[in-house]
């Protein structure tokens, strides 16, 4: 994931530590995949674990890396990483004949690229689309790079949607809606409260007041699950599933984050 950066020009700080947490989790892998894909992407990273989020964290991977077998072996060809950040996941589940798409700022991207370079990972079948959330298309920005929205595509958004206000959520939601054809998937999470009294501002600011980056990469969009939902509903995506983080991993607070797919409305 990447929503803000750590600084202008630098890549996320919470992306690094996202992938340096990651490292440690056993995980599947593609029978042509690099199963060290995560770990030798996240060399040289001078940061320390999340180790508070691991078993949130696991969880995520879990459902993600579920996603994007499950798609793999419906014979879908094309996968779109939104905030991609350093998910390997276009190197552990490297398959002949799909692509990956990876979206994200252009600072953290460029220093995505250098990492690869740097490992001389296999990128044959990888597609980098640099955008900015809150100003690009990224409909538009996917057809450029050759991404056919006449065939199906699965469209993940991992731990990003928090980093971006609602406005910014319904438009990228909507751009992505506009280039799924038919028997595409959207797999999402969402960050849920429950706080009835609280509003979302207090909710927000205490939130970021516990983060360590709180400040440079501030949560802007923590809602009740039905809110959370209305959103991708009013994006045009219909819910197919929802899952509860904490029935993944033990250790993970129940009714925290919800993990979603959809398919276009």
């Amino acid at each position: 994931m990447t929503g803000d950066q750590g600084g202008a020009g630098a890549p996320s700080t919470t992306g690094q530590a996202v992938a340096v947490t990651r490292a440690g989790l056993s995980r599947p892998r593609s029978a042509d995949g690099d199963g060290d894909s995560q770990e030798r992407l996240c060399a040289g990273m001078r940061i320390s674990p999340l180790d508070e989020m691991r078993p949130a964290l696991a969880a995520r991977t879990r459902f993600f890396d579920r996603q994007v077998m499950k798609m793999i072996s419906a014979g879908i060809g094309q996968i779109v990483v939104v905030g991609a950040g350093y998910d390997d996941r276009a190197l552990r589940f490297r398959t002949r004949g799909v692509t990956y798409y990876e979206v994200d700022h252009p600072s953290t991207q460029y220093d995505k690229v250098r990492r690869l370079l740097a490992i001389q990972a296999r990128t044959e079948r990888l597609v980098h689309v640099a955008a900015d959330f809150r100003r690009d298309a990224v409909s538009s920005a996917l057809a450029s790079v050759g991404h056919d929205a006449l065939s199906a595509s699965l469209f993940m958004c991992e731990g990003l949607l928090v980093y971006l206000d609602q406005a910014t959520i319904v438009t990228l939601l909507g751009s992505l809606r506009a280039c799924a054809a038919p028997g595409s998937t959207l797999a999402a999470s969402l960050a849920i409260h429950h706080d009835d009294v609280a509003s979302g501002d207090k909710v927000l600011a205490a939130a970021n007041a516990r983060r360590k980056t709180g400040r440079t990469e501030p949560w802007r969009t923590i809602l009740p699950a039905e809110a959370h939902l209305e959103l991708l509903g009013r994006s045009r995506w219909q819910v197919d599933s929802v899952e509860d983080a904490a029935e993944l991993e033990e250790g993970v607070a129940e009714g925290r984050s919800l993990l979603v797919t959809a398919r276009p409305g």
